[in-house]
């Protein structure tokens, strides 16, 4: 098992380490110790490993991340897993703002609050968040499912295309072009793989959810819709 103190190897010496690994390596559990809240950790993997993160990270650990499990047993600065495509980004703590920002697909899970601008702009990934998330949360998000075990900021959804958000918590307010929608079986099945995939299928219930998604007014410019533009 590689293991690499971030103390004594930059971090961009590990990084590049990480992206030279072949498609069929046998290096497939990584460890790095003491990363003291640097970053850009582990951006950009495109190979099947997993990587242990020790401690508190800064910003955008896990960003770009492809096929890469990357568990961070601490709290995550700006922009975890920023534009990520596929695997597992898990934060074993609290996440700064715009965490999972244009991410791509694959999972990313929050163990504990995220801040504002959560999910900011998401285009296929899906985000669970185990406790609260800030304001602004799921802005233009345009596919993938924001889950919220706890509760959500002000102007959630705002602008939002067609990604969907399911809230078991308390919604301060929702943004423009944001509504409460009926969960269809389909969507029931999406937010039931969601918490299937994070591990908590059985400590949450599906029917305790509230949706919200796009009222679809925003879609083409309207005269009659200027001030919410």
């Amino acid at each position: 098992m590689p293991t690499h103190d971030l103390n004594v190897t930059a971090v961009r010496a590990v990084n590049d380490a990480l992206h030279k690994l072949p498609p069929d390596t046998n290096e497939t559990l990584w460890q790095i110790d003491n990363p003291e809240g640097r970053h850009a950790i582990g951006v950009g993997i495109d190979a099947p490993v997993d990587v242990e993160i020790n401690g508190h990270v800064g910003y955008y650990c896990g960003g770009m991340n492809k096929q890469a499990s990357i568990r961070i047993h601490g709290n995550a600065g700006t922009g975890v897993a920023e534009n990520m495509m596929s695997g597992l980004v898990h934060v074993m703590g609290d996440a700064s703002q715009s965490a999972g920002a244009t991410g791509c697909g694959g999972l990313l899970v929050i163990d504990g609050d995220a801040a504002a601008r959560c999910g900011i702009s998401m285009k296929g990934i899906d985000i669970l968040v185990k406790g609260s998330i800030g304001a602004m949360s799921a802005f233009m998000a345009q596919a993938g499912s924001l889950v919220v075990l706890g509760n959500a900021g002000d102007a959630l959804g705002d602008s939002i295309y067609e990604a969907s958000i399911f809230v078991r918590g308390h919604v301060k307010s929702l943004g423009a072009d944001c509504i409460e929608k009926p969960m269809t079986s389909e969507d029931r099945d999406r937010l039931a793989d969601v918490l299937r995939r994070g591990g908590i299928d059985g400590e949450a219930k599906v029917e305790d959810f509230r949706m919200y998604g796009s009222a679809r007014q925003l879609y083409h410019f309207h005269v009659d819709n200027i001030e919410s533009y």
